[in-house]
């Protein structure tokens, strides 16, 4: 446990000292408040559009409505920006040749691995704990339901972190961290568009396509339902995926 907390310590200051994190996390918030207010503009903007037909309209939940749209839209800002959390994980150790070094040392395969995954994590946990300062404007100025919004940012903790172990395993492949973020990003969006195609499906075939969508998953969480299969298939994908990078790891120790 101690190695692990050493790892996660070591790549918490890796991502600070580096402009990286406060590239990612200034992006992050300025495009959570950027969509925030813009849907809050728009929704103003449909209701004087109503008045001045002079058509009542149906009620509408306006802190609903935001936060739906803003989670949808986070669900892909993460797609590009989470390939930037991991490119270097372990790509930049192949680089400065490190690696061999690292692995052979007592801290072995599994504790760095998890100590680079948790660090990822934390920082993910980062982004949107300060995200939360945005949203909070809807509870000063009006009285949201606070559990679908819980729901949602579970939902995109858990599509984050399936993203994050897919990230780490692409790092484990190549010593290019460009290489890494192109990879990770070409099969995030893959599996975020495959829903499109399961459309035009039918029978099992649409089944199996919109399982293997990571969007269709949240969709769920993100209109305040948690469903434990939703949760074991993120936590199913991130094992996975730790599990590959584990295997490409020992295949790396090994060769050195």
């Amino acid at each position: 446990m101690q190695n692990i907390l050493a790892i996660w310590q070591r790549e918490m200051k890796s991502y600070f000292v580096s402009p990286i994190a406060y590239v990612v996390l200034v992006i992050f918030l300025f495009l959570m408040g950027l969509f925030f207010f813009g849907n809050l503009a728009e929704l103003v903007q449909y209701s004087m559009m109503q008045a001045q037909l002079g058509q009542a309209g149906q009620s509408l939940d306006v802190p609903a409505y935001v936060t739906r749209s803003l989670f949808q839209t986070t669900s892909v800002i993460l797609l590009f920006l989470i390939p930037m959390l991991t490119m270097g994980l372990f790509s930049e150790e192949k680089k400065r040749g490190t690696i061999e070094l690292l692995l052979t040392t007592p801290v072995g395969n599994f504790q760095a691995m998890i100590g680079k995954y948790l660090a990822s994590l934390t920082f993910l946990l980062t982004l949107f704990v300060s995200s939360m300062f945005t949203i909070s404007a809807l509870f000063i100025y009006s009285q949201p339901d606070w559990k679908p919004i819980l729901s949602g940012y579970l939902g995109l903790f858990l599509y984050g972190a399936a993203l994050l172990a897919l990230g780490l395993f692409i790092s484990t492949l190549t010593e290019n961290q460009i290489v890494a973020v192109v990879i990770t990003f070409g099969i995030s969006l893959v599996l975020w568009l495959i829903s499109i195609f399961g459309s035009s499906a039918t029978g099992a075939t649409k089944d199996v396509i919109n399982y293997l969508s990571v969007i269709s998953h949240l969709d769920d969480f993100i209109k305040g339902i948690i469903d434990t299969s939703h949760i074991i298939y993120y936590v199913t994908f991130a094992f996975v995926g730790l599990f590959l990078a584990y295997r490409s790891l020992e295949s790396t120790r090994w060769k050195g």
